[in-house]
């Protein structure tokens, strides 16, 4: 079982499947993912290092039989302990789509397996038995394997089936050891048809059972990814996959939600181009606008966009005495008292992806509230509207953001400290906006938002594009060592 495993994450880097859902969003798709002509040569390799891995070794049935020598007659002769324990896989092996399932072929391919022989005859022309044994080792070349694999929509999540699995064996030579070999030779080649049908049964027959209990695997994947307890993420696979002339691309619904919520649904389905920039990279991965502004919307929605400003780089601009000429009511009512801006957003941010850049309109409301002894007192509540735009990178399985103010505009909402003109306080308001909330979106977004990457594998070179409503990501991707994936 530690060996199929094994196959799980190197058949996901084809599936993209970080997880599944079967909610009720399975109809629209806003993240789109491709696995381009180098992505499928790189599984193909890993996948078929993988499978030799979980065939090896790989006990084949015995045999007893009879051959009949000239002048002696019936020979009772038997094979044991056939094993199969070493598997060679050239460089001959080919990894395309057809038009609704995945093939793989890999020719060329050479095995070793050893047996145990033995034989005996008995005939009232002698009296006692003449037996012998001994082992042999067996040489295959020239074996091609085939798989045909279909992928399909199941209620939101991937099934996996083989259509077609075959294996031929062109070339089998016995050697035996042990006993008097080189005289029982001739006796000992009665094997090969056996041992020939017996390899092109049982490769086929443990892929294809390696292949149902993958296919279980995935469909016992969690169904949504909680990102913490506010969002999660819905995994819903939409549609099949489809096919093209070296690729496959599968469609994921990809928005947020509550954690505790129903995903809602949305009509809209992204178109993802195979072109990236002129590179040649491994994996495509298009996550549509809507992904991100589902996202904004759930922690809106929850509350958690809200921030309490006490310390700012010119910490005077805190205390009612520097607004003494700005706004003279403010501090006639409350002489020298500290103040604190409370930033809340008045509606979920809004981001704008364009071949250009990447824009966000945030729109906040910025009470000033005033400590006067133990009170905290709301004198004022400014409107702030906010455009910005900004880069997005990526290093790892992290994309990075960097974002800087456009422009802004101000209008007060209301006011106990009598109305003040927005040209008054525009400037300082510029600084604020540039030198404290500028930089502390920057730390956040310096974060990082970890991808949802299959365990193991790692993105390697990104390359970033933006398009009309889309971020592309481009990468080639690095695979982990295989016991690092069973321990997982």
């Amino acid at each position: 079982m530690a060996n199929l495993r094994l196959l799980l994450p190197i058949l996901s880097l084809l599936l993209l499947s970080s997880g599944a859902s079967a909610a009720g969003a399975a109809h629209e798709a806003h993240v789109s993912a491709v696995v381009a002509e180098k992505g499928l040569d790189f599984a193909k390799e890993v996948l078929i290092g993988e499978a030799v891995r979980s065939l090896t070794p790989l006990r084949l049935p015995g045999v007893e039989k009879a051959v009949r020598v000239p002048f002696l007659g019936a020979i009772r002769v038997a094979a044991s302990n056939i094993t199969l324990f070493h598997l060679d896989v050239g460089n001959d092996s080919v990894i395309h789509p057809g038009d609704s399932a995945l093939v793989v072929v890999a020719s060329g391919i050479s095995a070793n397996l050893s047996m145990a022989w033995s034989y005996y005859y008995d005939s009232w022309l002698f009296p006692i038995e003449i037996s012998d044994r001994g082992t042999a080792s067996i040489l295959v070349q020239g074996m091609e394997v085939g798989i045909t694999m279909q992928i399909k929509n199941s209620n939101g999540s991937l099934a996996l089936s083989v259509l077609q699995c075959g294996c031929n064996v062109k070339d089998l030579v016995i050697s035996l050891d042990g006993g008097a070999s080189w005289f029982y030779q001739g006796l000992i080649n009665a094997f090969e048809d056996h041992i020939r049908a017996a390899v092109e049964k049982a490769i086929p027959e443990n892929i294809i059972d390696a292949t149902s209990k993958l296919d279980s695997l995935l469909q016992s994947l969690p169904r949504s990814v909680n990102l913490d307890n506010v969002s999660a993420l819905n995994m819903t696979f939409v549609h099949d996959p489809q096919y093209g002339n070296s690729s496959i691309e599968f469609d994921i619904n990809g928005l947020f939600s509550s954690a505790i919520a129903k995903i809602s649904n949305l009509q809209k389905h992204p178109q993802l181009s195979l072109s990236c920039g002129g590179a040649s990279k491994m994996l495509l991965l298009s996550l549509d606008e809507a992904v991100f502004n589902s996202a904004l919307e759930v922690y809106f929605k929850a509350g958690s966009m809200h921030w309490v400003v006490d310390k700012i780089p010119d910490q005077s601009l805190l205390n009612t005495a520097s607004w003494k000429f700005i706004i003279p009511r403010l501090y006639w009512s409350y002489p020298n008292d500290a103040m604190l801006l409370n930033i809340s957003m008045a509606s979920s941010p809004v981001m704008k992806i364009t071949s250009e850049k990447i824009g966000a309109t945030i729109n906040a409301d910025m009470i000033i509230d005033v400590l006067h002894g133990k009170e905290t007192i709301p004198v004022a509540c400014i409107s702030v509207v906010v455009s910005a735009s900004g880069v997005a990178e990526a290093a790892g399985n992290k994309v990075y953001g960097k974002i800087e103010l456009d422009d802004f505009s101000l209008a007060l909402k209301w006011s106990k400290i009598g109305n003040f003109h927005m040209s008054l306080i525009q400037g300082v308001i510029r600084v604020f906006l540039n030198t404290v909330c500028m930089p502390y979106l920057n730390s956040r977004l310096g974060h990082g938002v970890i991808l949802p990457v299959v365990h193991g594998f790692t993105l390697k070179d990104v390359y970033v594009l933006t398009s009309a409503e889309q971020l592309t990501l481009c990468s080639d991707v690095t695979f982990a060592n295989a016991s690092s994936l069973a321990e997982s």
